[in-house]
């Protein structure tokens, strides 16, 4: 079996990372790459960025930050936001990023899949869906969280991965920054329906939270943001409690 993943996200605006709840109310979370060096010491297995305010103006800001990251840490990175084509895919690659995650882009272009998927493999293409629980139907979002589409979570996770995905991280956001545990049973739906990864996302508040998702929800990997960045759970002691729970992680 195919070790649980942990994986810090750093959501980046202007430079710095911030984190919010419900996906607004950012507060300031620190040096994006003192962040990550510290994340790749203490024995994340995998990091993402989001560039969270992507624009045309801090596309170059960005690359710049990817590429010092790149420098710092010995873990694989993906980065996400501001990516709408082939050559943006192949900047941040180029920058040192191992994957992409598309979201907005995806919904709006899903041939971007397949593009990324031909020209670069499944591998280095995340599917990232930002949903919220309206009327016991998981609608999925534009523009981090602000625009309502026409398309549900399910449908649209099993049409991303026949079109080339490599992995979905499905963020709640219902449960973002809550902090009382992941929406297991949307995950478990989708573990259940999809034959590639599943990363969580929204809802870590303690390390049961991390347990009951790669058992009861089937999670590949558990994303997480504050409970990391403001030192409420450590990623060491976070790794030995699943490991004595019987959760298979790499110590």
């Amino acid at each position: 079996m195919l070790a649980k993943r942990i994986i810090p996200c750093l959501d980046i605006k202007d430079g710095t990372t911030v984190k919010g709840v419900n996906f607004v109310n950012f507060r300031d979370a620190g040096d994006p790459v003192e962040l990550g060096a510290q994340y790749s010491r203490d024995g994340a297995d995998e990091l993402v960025y989001l560039d969270i305010t992507a624009s045309h103006e801090g596309r170059k800001t960005f690359t710049e930050l990817v590429k010092k990251v790149a420098a710092n840490i010995n873990i694989p990175f993906t980065v996400g936001g501001g990516i709408y084509e082939l050559k943006d895919v192949d900047r941040l690659l180029n920058a040192g990023a191992d994957k992409v995650s598309i979201n907005s882009a995806a919904i709006r272009t899903p041939e971007l899949i397949e593009e990324i998927a031909r020209n670069f493999g499944s591998q280095v293409c995340v599917v990232a869906i930002d949903a919220n629980l309206e009327n016991d139907q998981w609608v999925c979002y534009l523009n981090g969280g602000r625009i309502p589409t026409d398309k549900y979570l399910f449908d649209w996770a099993k049409e991303a991965e026949s079109r080339g995905a490599g992995e979905i991280l499905f963020t709640s956001m219902t449960h973002d920054g809550v902090k009382q545990g992941y929406p297991n049973d949307a995950l478990t739906t989708l573990a259940d329906s999809l034959h590639i990864p599943i990363i969580a996302s929204g809802g870590a508040g303690k390390m049961e939270h991390f347990r009951d998702t790669f058992v009861e929800g089937k999670s590949d990997a558990a994303l997480a943001a504050s409970v990391f960045h403001f030192g409420e759970i450590g990623i060491k002691d976070l790794k030995q409690y699943l490991h004595e729970e019987g959760i298979n992680v790499r110590l």
